[in-house]
């Protein structure tokens, strides 16, 4: 039971040193200090906290993680101001330039010949404005991780075991790997005029973080049950819940709404490129062989109902 409780307060623990590092990117990148009011949205986990540990002992939920659910809450905000501003001062920030850092770090020699202090610390200065857009990165990439190893560390709910844990955590690293992808890429693929695009790109981005308190693609509603496998219910949705949830995931949730956003990208902004249209084609690819497979689904379904009747007969 104490390590229970450890690893529930450790989790929610990185997860609000995370959001509270995104606040102060926040006031550092928007220089007005109101911006800690975001810090109220650490409260609902705060209290989250103290009612999983006094009610259920640090255990978190089956089908639905609100420890996740909250600290997406506690983060988010805080991103999409930081990508807006981005956004809007892009030829101030600029996109981050690894030949700057070579040239900070390796001509060591040039600058002694030159024998300029100055040089360098300009080139030093130089880089830090031109990598501001790293912060952001770096939040997305740790945010997408942390989410991975907090949901790893969080003590296992009544009803999940932990090969059903292990697949969830499978599932989510490939997630993860796709919302950054297409979150950088995407955006940067935005033209400067075009500010709708950007809140179509983070609204899509903030509707695919939902997968990640959601645990219906693997732990069905019927999977906790102990029924027999020969026993089988009156409709497709009792029967194969856990496949039919993922298929929903994907269509709807992931590969979907990626894919509409990618052609919205190319065809009303006329942005094309191979990686670009390379993604576009993965999604479709997903989301037709999804629709495949719910059309098998329904067909192997139609033939185990009629199938009894026939043997009856015979």
């Amino acid at each position: 039971v104490f390590s229970h409780f450890l690893s529930a307060i450790i989790t929610r623990a990185l997860f609000i040193l995370l959001s509270l590092v995104a606040v102060w990117r926040v006031i550092w990148v928007k220089k007005h200090p109101y911006y800690w009011l975001l810090t109220l949205l650490f409260l609902p986990l705060v209290v989250e906290m103290i009612i999983t540990l006094r009610k259920r002992k640090g255990l978190d939920y089956k089908w639905f993680s609100p420890t996740i659910f909250l600290f997406l809450i506690s983060i988010i905000p805080s991103i999409w101001i930081l990508e807006l501003h981005h956004q809007q001062n892009r030829e101030q920030d600029g996109k981050c330039n690894y030949e700057s850092l070579e040239q900070v770090w390796l001509p060591k020699n040039e600058s002694s010949e030159n024998g300029t202090i100055g040089n360098s610390l300009k080139e030093v200065k130089l880089y830090r404005v031109i990598c501001k857009d790293s912060w952001i990165l770096a939040l997305h990439q740790i945010l997408l991780i942390l989410l991975i190893i907090g949901k790893w560390l969080l003590p296992l709910g009544g009803g999940i075991t932990r090969d059903q844990l292990s697949q969830l955590l499978l599932i989510f690293v490939g997630t993860a790997a796709d919302i950054l992808e297409f979150n950088s890429e995407t955006l940067g693929d935005v033209k400067e005029n075009s500010r709708e695009l950007v809140y179509v790109i983070l609204g899509v981005w903030t509707w695919s973080m939902l997968q990640f308190p959601c645990h219906l693609s693997v732990v069905g509603p019927m999977s906790g049950e102990a029924a027999d496998e020969s026993v089988q219910g009156d409709s497709l949705w009792s029967n194969r819940s856990t496949d039919l949830w993922s298929i929903v995931e994907t269509l709807f949730i992931h590969d979907g709404p990626f894919l509409v956003v990618r052609l919205i990208v190319m065809i009303h902004f006329g942005t094309f490129h191979q990686m670009l249209v390379f993604f576009a084609f993965k999604n479709f690819l997903v989301v037709i062989l999804n629709v495949y497979r719910l059309y098998i689904l329904y067909h192997d379904f139609k033939s185990s109902v009629h199938s009894p009747v026939g043997d009856s007969a015979d």
